[in-house]
C-alpha cells in the first residue's frame, strides 16, 4: 500500500504534555510552507508506489490551515502521485470554533476522515492539560463534523489524568460513545522528556488506580462494540484507521513536512528519512527543492523495528511477513521468539502476543532489541 504523511507543525499554543514537533503559530507564510511541502513531495516521489491509498495530515494542528491550503496540498499530491478513488484521507482537528467553520470545506477538498483532539470532556481536566477548548466546544465540534457529512470520525481521549477517578474516566468514555463515532483513540497520559509536564510533573494516579481505570474503560468499550485492534485504538468492525494500520504492519510510506519521517523499501532494503524539524529551516531547505535523504536501516535494527510496530496489533502476522518486510530469515530472532513462547507470551506459530503477552507488551518487544 502507498501512504503519505503530511506534517503541519503549527498550534495555537503548546500543550504541556506534547512532545510532538509542534510550534506556536506566528506570521510564517502558509503559502510558503505549502510550496515547500510540494517540493519535498516531488523529491520523494520516485520512491512511492502510486497511486496513494492513504493520506494523513498530522501536527501540530492541521485544522488551523485554511481550506485552500489543504485543497492545494491534495491537488498537488494527486498531480504528482495520484490519489486512489478509495483513498482514506485523514485530517487531525482541534475543537476550536474557527476550525469547526472549515469542516465542510475540508470535506469538499477531499478529506473524508477527521480525528478530533478532545482529550477529555471534563472542563477541569482540560484546564490542567492546557487545552484551549472546553467540553461544550468539543461536543459542538463533533456535531459540526457530523453535520458537515463526515461519517468517519475518530475521537482522541486521554486517561490517567491528574486527579482522575475511575468514574471520571468512564464519564469521558461514555460521552464519546454517545456520539456513535466509528473510532476512538484512548490512551494513557505519559510524561515525556522535553515537555513542560516532564520538567514540572503533575501528580498522576498510582499504578493500581491506573490499572483500575484501564480495566473499567476496556470493559466499557468492549460492551459498546468497539474492538481494540491496537494498543490505544478501538473501532467498529471494518472501521480501523488504514493509514495507521500500514505503519503497524511495517508498510512503506512517504513523510513530508517539518520533522516528518518516511520509510521505503528500495532495492530490497529498508530505508528511512527524516526531514529538518524547524519550520523556518524546512521552508528554506525546500524553497527550491532538495534531493531526497533516505538512509538504509542496519540489519540488526530491523527485528526490533518490525516487532515494535507489528506486535502493537492484536491480529499479529504470519512468520512469512517478517521475512518479506525485513529481508531477514526468521532464524535471526528464533531464540527470543522461543523464550517468549515458552513463557506463554507469544503464539506458538504466529508473530502474535497472547493475552498474557499483551499485558507485558513492552517487555516482550524489548526482547528483540
Amino acid at each position: 500500500m502507498s501512504a503519505l504523511y503530511v506534517h503541519l507543525p503549527w498550534c495555537e499554543q503548546k500543550c504541556p504534555y506534547c512532545d510532538f514537533n509542534s510550534h506556536v503559530r506566528d506570521q510564517r507564510s502558509e503559502a510558503d510552507y505549502v510550496a515547500a511541502l510540494l517540493n519535498d513531495l516531488k523529491s520523494d516521489a520516485p520512491y512511492a508506489t502510486q497511486p496513494v491509498e492513504t493520506v494523513f495530515f498530522g501536527g501540530g494542528t492541521p485544522s488551523l490551515f485554511s481550506v485552500q491550503a489543504i485543497d492545494a496540498i491534495l491537488t498537488g499530491v494527486d498531480q504528482q502521485l495520484g490519489i486512489a478513488n478509495h483513498a482514506e484521507i485523514t485530517l487531525e482537528a482541534n475543537p476550536g470554533s474557527a476550525e469547526q467553520a472549515k469542516f465542510a470545506g475540508f470535506r469538499a477538498a477531499g478529506v473524508n476522515r477527521l480525528s478530533i483532539g478532545v482529550q477529555s470532556f471534563d472542563d477541569e481536566k482540560l484546564v490542567t492539560l492546557g487545552r484551549i477548548h472546553d467540553s461544550e466546544t468539543a461536543k459542538n465540534a463533533i456535531r459540526a463534523a457530523q453535520s458537515a457529512g463526515f461519517q468517519r470520525i475518530n475521537i482522541d481521549l486521554m486517561h490517567g489524568l491528574p486527579g482522575q477517578t475511575v468514574t471520571g474516566a468512564l464519564a469521558d468514555v461514555d460521552q464519546a460513545l454517545a456520539f456513535e463515532c466509528e473510532h476512538l483513540s484512548w490512551y494513557q497520559l505519559t510524561l515525556e522528556p522535553n515537555t513542560a509536564f516532564y520538567k514540572h510533573p503533575p501528580v498522576l494516579p498510582q499504578e493500581e488506580h491506573l490499572a483500575d481505570i484501564q480495566d473499567a474503560g476496556l470493559a466499557r468499550l468492549a460492551q459498546a462494540g468497539l474492538v481494540q485492534y491496537e494498543v490505544s485504538a478501538f473501532s467498529r468492525p471494518g472501521a480501523q484507521c488504514r493509514h495507521n494500520l500500514n505503519y503497524w504492519r511495517y508498510g512503506d510510506y512517504l513523510g513530508i513536512g517539518a520533522g516528518a519521517h518516511g520509510k521505503v523499501t528500495h532495492q530490497g532494503q529498508v530505508h528511512r528519512s527524516q526531514k529538518t524539524r524547524l519550520p523556518e529551516h524546512y521552508i528554506q531547505h525546500y524553497a527550491q527543492g532538495a534531493p531526497p535523504r533516505f538512509s538504509p536501516v542496519e540489519s540488526d535494527q530491523l527485528p526490533f523495528e518490525f516487532m515494535l510496530n507489528q506486535l502493537r496489533l492484536r491480529e499479529g502476522c504470519e512468520v512469512e511477513h517478517f521475512e518479506e518486510a525485513t529481508g531477514l530469515d526468521i532464524a535471526c530472532i528464533e531464540p527470543a521468539l522461543q523464550r517468549c513462547r515458552d513463557q506463554g507470551l507469544m503464539h506458538p506459530s504466529r508473530l502474535q502476543v497472547t493475552d498474557l503477552g499483551w499485558r507485558y507488551l513492552n517487555e516482550v518487544i524489548e526482547r528483540f532489541l
